[in-house]
């Protein structure tokens, strides 16, 4: 293999557009090939980025068939909506591709338990397209929660990852038709929430789940709005909520018996140089006619850019994956908490086709 993990993304969606200049600044990656279904849309696709971000020599275009028999192409990116990613995924391990898997990785566990087994059988990594989860931030994040004075123990965690989608969203985006994202806002922003709950969590997966389909699609209940709570051992519970229908926001908090943190864009991180967060320590003190509650708020702040920087999360991402391609020392732990990820998912779904009734995960 060359010094350079050489990437093939297998669909021309909107998301490659920022993972092309993902790759380009991850140092130990390069970009050889783009398939789509029409070699001529992949064509127009190369073209248009390669005036931004050129790679050297200019990636070729193909289709999935092509990339997947490349023997250019080491590790495959696959943004194709989740209704049809399952096959070729399977089809890319199936060809010794490493797969880089954008989220929700599949439309239920048992199809993603397949995908990851085909991974396996053939000795490829595999990993979902978490972005901040290779942000230095969370390294900041698990210090202040493992201190043992900053939160203290755990009690809840609460979540919101949401955007108000256009008036004609429903009639002319993907992630509104139940064949190609049938999870809806769940899967396209709850795989975010869910993520990050569980790493609080340090993957202990919860008991049960509780979920609510709050609006859906007229015609095949596709989630636009949806919320849950999540039961962990110990008497820790987190509740999220996402939505098309809600404006940006994209907040994590966590709260336990001495403090509370706040992350208040822990998916997208702001634009600037540094990625941060905020611990609140409130002390209250009252004698007398005098009740005065104190603030004690900190900023912890990481030199970090956002955007495709060469030290931003998302080329952390693909920096990171590439580094296990080219060691060859592939990774247990990243197909373990994706499946960790859909089963939780897939509770609430359950939960939320049930009326809300609490289901076992």
């Amino acid at each position: 293999m060359s010094q350079h993990c050489r990437w093939g993304i297998l669909g021309a969606a909107v998301i490659a557009r920022k993972n092309w200049e993902s790759i380009k600044n991850s140092g130990n990656g390069i970009l050889t090939a783009v398939a789509s279904r029409d070699p001529q849309k992949a064509q127009q696709f190369i073209d248009e980025l390669q005036r931004y971000v050129p790679f050297s020599p200019t990636p070729q275009p193909c289709t999935y068939e092509e990339l997947i028999a490349n023997p250019n192409v080491d590790a495959v990116y696959v943004p194709l909506p989740t209704g049809i990613r399952k096959e070729w995924v399977i089809k890319a391990a199936n060809a010794g591709k490493h797969v880089l898997c954008e989220k929700p990785c599949a439309c239920n566990a048992q199809d993603l338990a397949e995908m990851i087994a085909a991974c396996q059988a053939n000795n490829v990594q595999f990993m979902d397209g978490v972005m901040f989860m290779h942000s230095d931030r969370l390294k900041a994040l698990r210090h202040t929660l493992d201190d043992g004075a900053s939160v203290g123990d755990l009690r809840r965690i609460a979540m919101q990852f949401s955007f108000a989608a256009h008036d004609t969203f429903v009639n002319d985006n993907i992630r509104a038709s139940r064949a190609m994202e049938p999870l809806g806002c769940l899967g396209d922003l709850g795989w975010y929430t869910i993520r990050f709950a569980l790493w609080v969590m340090n993957y202990t997966m919860p008991q049960r789940v509780r979920a609510n389909l709050l609006k859906g699609t007229e015609s095949e209940a596709v989630p636009l709005e949806f919320d849950a709570e999540l039961f962990f051992p110990g008497g820790v519970t987190a509740t999220f909520y996402n939505s098309f229908r809600t404006y940006n926001q994209q907040w994590a908090h966590v709260s336990g018996s001495l403090g509370h943190l706040l992350v208040p864009d822990f998916v997208l991180p702001y634009f600037g140089s540094e990625v941060a967060y905020s611990v609140t320590n409130a002390t209250f003190h009252g004698e007398g006619c005098q009740f005065d509650m104190e603030d004690h708020t900190r900023r912890v702040a990481v030199r970090e850019k956002s955007n495709n920087a060469t030290n931003a999360q998302e080329t952390y991402l693909f920096r990171n994956f590439a580094d296990l391609v080219l060691s060859g020392n592939l990774s247990a732990h990243w197909p373990e908490i994706a499946l960790k990820t859909q089963q939780v998912m897939d509770a609430c779904v359950k939960s939320a086709e049930q009326g809300g009734i609490e289901v076992a995960v």
